[in-house]
């Protein structure tokens, strides 16, 4: 009996084992069977070695244990293009380096196309690089980016889109000539600053020449014609000094003789002689002023004594105007008086108030005080002689 139970266990751990063996081969199978793909990729299946199809983003099932998968990345990628030394057109030696963005397009041609296709965009970029600096002068590497960036890009859109890949953009970013010609450079621009310098400073001088001569000649200009006029108007003043001098002396002259002739006058009168003689000057002066100091003609035989007006000289000279003026501003005074007095008899017509009214008697004195203070401080001579006929005196 216990001969036959013996090999029962033995059976029962045999079937445990197999089962244990089978549950851990369906879930390897499980694990084998389905693929996660991220939603910015895409993955290319092969089952024995052949390329079945591609794997969209998602859960996917391919059969387990005999399949392989391999991930395309579908977005834009950075390929950094190491620095490349190359030999310009003009034997000049410089290094480069660029920045290439590219994007895959069909991931069943980059799987089946190209073994790895960023080492070959980036073999191929580094080759490019060197082939358009060839081709370009020093001048044209340092000045022209774009140019090469279109260059390098135009010669990498054919063999990369065998590949299915997209080149988007081509950046070099920085172009290195040797440190000899760098030297060289550097000297070439101090010379071309120092010749510009001393360009702008020989115009400088030159244009500040030519504004000082400028300034000269227009000083020159205005210092003569100050001088001209200076000396036109020395001699107008010259001419008008010697001409007022003339008048003046004139004026002085027949002043002197007036002057004179007044203290004959009064000499011959204090004498005894009846007889007079007198000289012609002195009889023509007489003739002339008496007639506008008296206002009358002194006659002889019947016929007037001949006489001249006053000049505007001689009537300043003796004050004719002012006695005009003084009898003038009387009148005005006795006018305006007059009128005053019709307005204050009015008012009291009309019945107001007759406290600031003065009295006519007053008003009509004091009218003759200031006619006879005005008529003797105007002409320095009393009313009444004044008045008196200068024809009537011997």
């Amino acid at each position: 009996m216990v001969v036959q139970l013996i090999p029962m266990q033995a059976l029962g751990g045999a079937l445990l084992l197999v089962g244990a063996l089978l549950l851990v081969l369906v879930i390897a199978a499980l694990l084998s069977a389905i693929e996660i793909v991220d939603a910015y990729e895409k993955r290319a299946l092969t089952v024995f070695g052949e390329y079945r199809k591609l794997l969209e983003p998602g859960i996917n099932f391919v059969p387990p244990f005999v399949s392989n998968t391999y991930a395309f990345d579908m977005r834009t990628q950075t390929l950094d293009v190491p620095r490349q030394e190359a030999i310009t057109r003009d034997n000049s030696p410089v290094t480069a380096d660029a920045v290439v963005y590219i994007k895959v397009m069909d991931a069943k041609k980059a799987f089946l196309q190209v073994d790895d296709y960023k080492r070959a965009v980036s073999n191929l970029a580094q080759t490019t690089l060197r082939a358009v600096l060839g081709d370009m002068e020093l001048d044209d590497t340092l000045n022209k980016r774009q140019e090469i960036n279109a260059r390098i890009r135009q010669e990498l859109d054919e063999p990369t889109d065998e590949w299915g890949i997209r080149v988007e953009s081509v950046e070099v970013r920085e172009v290195n000539p040797s440190k000899d010609v760098q030297r060289a450079m550097e000297q070439q621009t101090s010379a071309e600053r120092k010749r510009r310098a001393m360009i702008l400073e020989a115009q400088g001088e030159r244009r500040s020449a030519v504004e000082k001569a400028e300034g000269d000649k227009q000083s020159e200009i205005i210092r003569a014609q100050g001088e001209k006029q200076s000396q036109i108007l020395e001699a107008q003043g010259d001419s008008i000094s010697t001409v007022l001098r003339a008048r003046s002396a004139e004026s002085m002259g027949e002043r002197a003789i007036i002057d004179k002739g007044m203290e004959t006058l009064g000499e011959i009168g204090q004498g005894e002689s009846t007889t007079f003689v007198m000289p012609q000057e002195l009889t023509s002066l007489v003739g002339r002023y008496g007639k506008h100091l008296s206002g009358s003609d002194v006659e002889a035989d019947g016929q007037e004594l001949e006489s001249r007006e006053f000049d505007d000289e001689t009537r300043e000279l003796i004050g004719l105007d002012d006695i005009a003026e003084i009898i003038g501003e009387i009148d005005q005074e006795a006018e305006m008086d007059v009128e005053a007095m019709e307005q204050e008899a009015q008012a009291i017509k009309e019945g107001q108030d007759t406290a600031d009214i003065s009295d006519p008697d007053e008003v009509i004195e004091q009218m003759d005080q200031d006619f006879q203070g005005q008529t003797d401080g105007g002409t320095g001579v009393p009313s009444d002689e004044a008045g008196d006929d200068p024809s009537s005196s011997d």
